[in-house]
């Protein structure tokens, strides 16, 4: 698999589990400020997940998961399989999140499990290890214009309920992201 010109984040499946952050992200890269990138393992783990906990929306998780993959183009990592077995990690489960970002030329992994990879082994791959609140702040901070019009696009995008820039802020800080509600406080009108 090619490596990308731009900045590249491997995006763990718990950050894709949550429809506000997932859609945060994904609005994001879809405005070209990274590219995002994900398995179909890391697919399949956060639709399992949310299957689990929402079982009688199987067909929308379903139709979500397709349209994140036609609206990001070459977001699947592919060919990380082999690399699983040689990576050490605290939960060996995690590997194939590690072998994606490595095998798809990843800058960095967006994540809330920074324990299960410690920097000492993710820093080896020149891998940077980076909570969705960090990760979101720094998108703001490096091309803010582009990324509050993503971010505006994606607040009315949201046709029912319409959600308001404030109620949006105080959205993003309760599911865990207080540094980017913080700074977007400032810049409200913007969103």
């Amino acid at each position: 698999m090619a490596g990308s010109a731009r900045y590249t984040a491997v995006l763990d499946a718990n950050v894709l589990y949550p429809a506000l952050l997932r859609d945060l992200l994904l609005s994001l890269a879809h405005a070209d400020l990274y590219s995002a990138k994900w398995t179909p393992h890391i697919r399949d783990e956060w639709t399992r997940s949310l299957l689990r906990d929402r079982p009688t929306m199987t067909e929308k998780i379903r139709m979500a998961a397709s349209a994140m993959e036609e609206a990001i183009p070459d977001c699947l990592v592919t060919g990380y399989e082999h690399l699983i077995e040689g990576l050490t990690l605290p939960d060996p489960d995690d590997r194939h999140v590690l072998a994606a970002a490595i095998a798809g030329h990843a800058d960095a992994i967006v994540t809330w499990n920074e324990k299960d990879f410690p920097n000492e082994v993710v820093d080896a791959f020149g891998i940077e290890l980076q909570t969705p609140d960090e990760f979101v702040l720094n998108q703001i901070m490096l091309r803010g214009a582009v990324a509050l019009s993503a971010i505006k696009a994606m607040r009315e995008r949201w046709g029912r309920p319409q959600v308001t820039a404030v109620a949006l802020v105080d959205l993003l800080e309760k599911r865990g992201l207080p540094q980017t509600a913080a700074h977007l406080r400032d810049v409200v009108t913007l969103i």
